[in-house]
Order: structure tokens, then C-alpha cells, then sequence
């Protein structure tokens, strides 16, 4: 009889065993595919994004001197009395492909920086990080990401620096809360 019980518990304890090895095994396999459907959405994301930023144009230029393009826009913004936008990021970064391509393709917008700003487009890249402007002024990058809005007045002096993000609708930039912050900064007419 003891034979019997002992046959039986561990009959039993091997079903349910078996069960629980059945049931991790249906949960492993929802997992995958749960995993599986997130990779596929995943890349199908990146394809549009890769596929998006190779049509977007490309303002950066990894070879230019920081510096000295900057040092010539403080002596055209003095003449001609503007402020300077300076767009950091790289034409690795698809959000600072999108203000680029969304300020030069939206009349309003062009409008407002061509008639108040001098704008470059400072390049941070493996190729070049630029290191020396971005600390200048204080790695704006690191604490905000790419891209991200330095604003000098004519005569080269830091005025705001603006991260990227709170500019953003959906998958692009909100016209008010761009001209909002164009205007914000616009320089002084004298």
C-alpha cells in the first residue's frame, strides 16, 4: 500500500510537473512572439525613420571650423544688427534633420530667422564633437540631447539656450511653440 501511495504522489507530483513545464513553456512562447512583434514594429520604425532621414537634407558639415564660422557670423549679425541661432546635433540625429528641413520648408518660420537671425548649424559627430565650442557654452547637448538651440546675441553673448523637446508635436515641431520661441528671441531693433 505504501508502494501504492508513494507510486501515486510522486504519479501526481510528475503531472503536475509536467504541467507547470506545459504551461512555462505556452508562456515562453506568447513571450516570443510578443518579442518578435515588438522587434518586426521595431524595425519596421527604424526602416521609415532610416528611410525618412536619407531623403531630409544634410545642414551639418563635420570638416567646417566651428570657431572661426562662428566668429564670422558675430561680425555679420553686428552689421547687420541679428541675433545668431546656433542648431547643435548632426545628420546622424533624424529630430534635428526635421527642425532644419520643418524652419526652411515653413514660410512663416523662414521668414521670422532670415529676417532676425544669422543660423549655423554646429556639428556634433564621432568624425567631430566639437569640444572646444560646446564648452563654451557648457555642453548644452549632454544635459539636453540633439538637437539643441543656442541663441548668442550680436556680439557673440550667450543669451538662452533651448533644448528641443518642448518644441515637439507628434512626430515633428508645433508651429506655435516654434515662432513663440523665434520670437522670444529675436534681437532688439535699434
Amino acid at each position: 500500500m505504501k508502494k501504492l501511495i508513494v507510486t501515486a504522489f510522486i504519479g501526481i507530483g510528475f503531472l503536475g510537473f509536467s504541467q507547470d513545464l506545459k504551461s512555462e513553456s505556452n508562456v515562453r512562447e506568447k513571450d516570443k512572439t510578443l518579442l518578435v512583434k515588438t522587434d518586426h514594429a521595431e524595425l519596421e520604425a527604424k526602416k521609415k525613420a532610416a528611410e525618412e532621414k536619407a531623403k531630409l537634407p544634410k545642414p551639418y558639415d563635420p570638416k567646417a571650423d566651428a570657431e572661426k564660422d562662428i566668429q564670422a557670423l558675430i561680425g555679420k549679425a553686428k552689421k547687420e544688427n541679428k541675433n545668431i541661432i546656433i542648431q547643435a546635433g548632426g545628420n546622424w540625429c533624424i529630430w534635428c534633420l526635421r527642425f532644419n528641413q520643418y524652419v526652411q520648408t515653413t514660410p512663416e518660420l523662414k521668414n521670422i530667422v532670415d529676417k532676425n537671425y544669422e543660423y549655423y548649424h554646429l556639428n556634433y559627430s564621432p568624425d567631430n564633437k566639437n569640444e572646444k565650442t560646446f564648452a563654451k557654452y557648457g555642453n548644452p547637448g549632454e544635459k539636453f540631447g540633439y538637437p539643441v538651440f543656442i541663441i548668442l546675441d550680436k556680439n557673440g553673448k550667450t543669451l538662452h539656450i533651448q533644448q528641443s523637446d518642448v518644441l515637439e508635436e507628434g512626430k515633428g515641431y508645433s508651429l506655435e511653440k516654434v515662432k513663440e520661441f523665434f520670437n522670444k528671441w529675436t534681437p532688439t531693433k535699434s
